[in-house]
């Protein structure tokens, strides 16, 4: 510990960045973004993303060695939780049914894959004496089996999107009015390059809406689409599956109708008189809105509070524009853009201070 309170490291695989942060207890001594060139990226072209390990470790170690850190420092390695089986919110050790789960890549090979590696391999690289852990990873999952359903038994509804930053914004604002996560009901809606709006109750996220393919669009995403007019652009012969998905998933939402994804440049174009985007700006607000009433119906109508987070809340005009239609639900209250690394290394924190338990995977249920 540094001066009475714990040295944690975190670390966040992107598919061409690492990000790292020093955190001595909240305080963030050092955030850095490493970012990976196209020509160093090239040898790992078509390639599993678990081929890269020694590469990014390598990376994060010399930046940590300019910064005078030694391993031996810290008292707990947080790495990115990956794709794995599904798994109620928490901090978990990592262990090797955690990597056997990420190794297989059962549910997607992505980069966040990297994090428990990292994490595990930086521990014992300083001596094994730091925790390795992972905190709420993507797979986190605490819906009951009704709100998988979907409408045909072809698809399942399934939980995903911004857990870590959701949870982190949720268990600070339990924290902030003296009170216990699992006492509250709240809703949480992250305004990012996708939506991802949230209700939650007894300390779970029990229902929630997939960004970029349920509700409302975002600055890249289309959000739900009409479903017949879809399929029927699938097949029309103009698109692959992979130009399809580019459409949806990376030029929807206001860079399809506007041509940006900076809601700054869209507030621009409103104050120099455009009528469209206007128009894609209000459409935004409602979309978003009718997701956070909608989030109101799995906790009865009864809300303690609407938080607002994600890059998108810092835009006052957007957050006013929303607030007509949802605050007769709840107070809002605002957590502008979002903190992956503090939110790690809080994780972290609560299990170092025994504020809770860290969580361990088992085998899995055959």
């Amino acid at each position: 510990m540094r001066a009475g309170e714990y040295l944690v490291l975190t670390i966040n695989p992107g598919s061409t960045t690492t990000k790292i942060g020093v955190y001595a207890g909240e305080k963030a001594e050092l955030v850095r973004n490493l970012s990976h060139s196209d020509e160093e990226m090239e040898q790992f072209k078509g390639k599993r993303v678990l081929d890269q390990l020694e590469f990014r470790l390598a990376a994060v170690e010399h930046e940590l060695a300019k910064d005078k850190y030694d391993l031996k420092q810290f008292d707990a390695i947080v790495g990115r939780g990956g794709l794995m089986r599904g798994l109620p919110s928490g901090t978990y050790r990592v262990n090797e049914e955690m990597l056997s789960d990420l190794r297989l890549t059962r549910f997607g090979d992505h980069a966040s894959n990297l994090g428990a590696f990292m994490a595990q391999q930086i521990s014992r690289d300083g001596g094994g004496t730091a925790e390795a852990f992972v905190v709420d990873p993507v797979s986190v999952d605490e819906w009951s089996d009704m709100m998988r359903i979907s409408g045909t038994a072809l698809v399942e509804r399934h939980a995903g999107g911004h857990m870590l930053n959701t949870k982190a914004v949720a268990k600070r604002y339990a924290r902030e009015q003296g009170k216990p996560y699992t006492s509250l009901r709240l809703i949480v809606a992250h305004l990012g390059s996708g939506v991802t709006t949230s209700a939650h109750e007894n300390g779970r996220m029990i229902d929630s809406q997939e960004p970029g393919h349920e509700g409302a669009f975002s600055t890249e995403r289309s959000g739900g689409l009409p479903l017949l007019k879809t399929i029927q652009l699938c097949f029309s012969g103009k698109y692959t599956e992979k130009t399809i998905w580019q459409a949806l998933n990376r030029e929807g939402g206001l860079y399809s109708y506007l041509g940006t994804r900076d809601l700054r440049d869209v507030v621009k174009m409103i104050d120099a008189g455009d009528k469209k985007a206007a128009l894609i700006f209000d459409a935004l607000a409602y979309q978003i809105a009718k997701d956070i009433c909608t989030m109101a119906a799995p906790l009865c109508g009864k809300v303690d509070a609407i938080l607002l987070t994600g890059g998108m809340t810092y835009s006052e005009r957007l957050v006013n524009k929303i607030r007509p239609y949802v605050e007769w639900i709840a107070p809002i209250v605002l957590y502008p853009g979002e903190d992956e690394l503090q939110a790690m290394a809080e994780g972290a924190l609560r299990v170092l201070r025994g504020e809770e338990q860290a969580q361990e995977l088992g085998p899995e249920a055959k």
